[in-house]
């Protein structure tokens, strides 16, 4: 397996503008837009679409450009609002798109539904969620390969690039068996990418049991597309940066969130756990990543909208500033 030349480029000048970026107090966080692709704000009733940054008052001058990837939100970081909400919260705060979780909610399982929710606000589906969940078994029936073949349809019904799917349960024995064979079977009949999420094991007692198969990293296996999920990298108690650097170019979607390395599934807003959240954004974007980047956290404690709201904005913001490029040229003329 080889790794991705570009994603390995950073050297001493980007931990050294990273540092200097750190040790800005939050206190001179001040609004200073860098557009890239467009005016801060987008378009349609919430302003989505935009990709513009908010970064320290004197830090580097080296967030001058944007990669190309955009930043999204999981439908699922709004539950247990609906998705509707969903799509007015992201194109209100400014993210470039929309995940849908494809749960028991009616309107996230109906695609006239969402390219109705997608053309009023103005802001894209990037990326499908199949329902592969514990709690979505019998959403779109209970055979996980049809359910597959559904995602892709609604994907390429309304123009998302990605279709998002788990590893199987360790008790879906034929489906397990196929897995691997199946999804590059799939791969190859459109240009959807499927992209396998890494899982994690489960923890008891001071052992460790997968209750996916073949495996809950999709790391050795032979998957064209990958998701990283840094909320199950907490639980797995992997490095996703090296994760990172062995996919190389199979990573193409990213689930941005945060933990705290217990055995619960956390999803917290990056910067409030353990994970180097900040370092993975800065090594995407020095090696010109291109993928989708989803906020996916788990808000259900907001005590209102405007909490819920607070935490989405704050997930964004901090996106944003840490995927922000260095320019080649601030490179040399600050570190020589």
């Amino acid at each position: 397996m080889t790794a991705n030349p570009r994603l390995a480029r950073q050297g001493d000048g980007l931990q050294a503008w990273r540092d200097d970026a750190r040790s800005v107090s939050p206190t001179a966080m001040a609004p200073a837009p860098i557009s890239s692709g467009g005016v801060a704000g987008g378009s349609g009733p919430g302003g989505g679409g935009s990709s513009s940054l908010i970064v320290p008052r004197g830090a580097p001058e080296l967030a001058t450009t944007a990669p190309g990837a955009r930043v999204a939100l999981s439908t699922a970081s709004t539950y247990p609002e609906s998705t509707a909400s969903a799509f007015e919260m992201a194109a209100r705060l400014g993210y470039d798109g929309v995940e849908i979780m494809v749960w028991t909610d009616p309107v996230s399982q109906d695609p006239q539904a969402l390219k109705r929710l997608m053309d009023y606000h103005g802001i894209p589906i990037l990326a499908i969620h199949a329902p592969c969940l514990l709690l979505t078994q019998r959403v779109w029936g209970t055979d996980p390969w049809a359910k597959l073949v559904r995602a892709r349809t609604v994907a390429e019904t309304l123009g998302a690039s990605t279709v998002v799917v788990h590893p199987p349960f360790r008790w879906q024995r034929d489906y397990a068996r196929e897995f691997v064979t199946g999804i590059e079977r799939m791969a190859g009949e459109t240009d959807i990418r499927f992209a396998v999420e890494n899982m994690f094991p489960l923890r008891a007692r001071g052992r460790e049991v997968s209750a996916y198969a073949p495996d809950w990293s999709p790391v050795e296996d032979d998957y064209a597309h990958v998701t990283l999920d840094l909320s199950h990298t907490s639980v797995s108690r992997s490095d996703p940066l090296e994760m990172a650097e062995l996919l190389g170019e199979r990573l193409v979607h990213v689930h941005m969130a945060d933990g705290l390395g217990s055995a619960k599934d956390e999803h917290l807003v990056p910067g409030r756990g353990t994970q180097p959240c900040a370092e993975l954004l800065e090594l995407l974007a020095a090696g010109g990543f291109d993928g989708t980047v989803v906020v996916e956290i788990n808000t259900r404690r907001a005590e209102s909208r405007a909490q819920r709201e607070a935490e989405l904005a704050e997930a964004l913001a901090f996106t944003r500033l840490h995927f922000a490029a260095p320019s080649a040229a601030g490179l040399r003329s600050t570190y020589g």
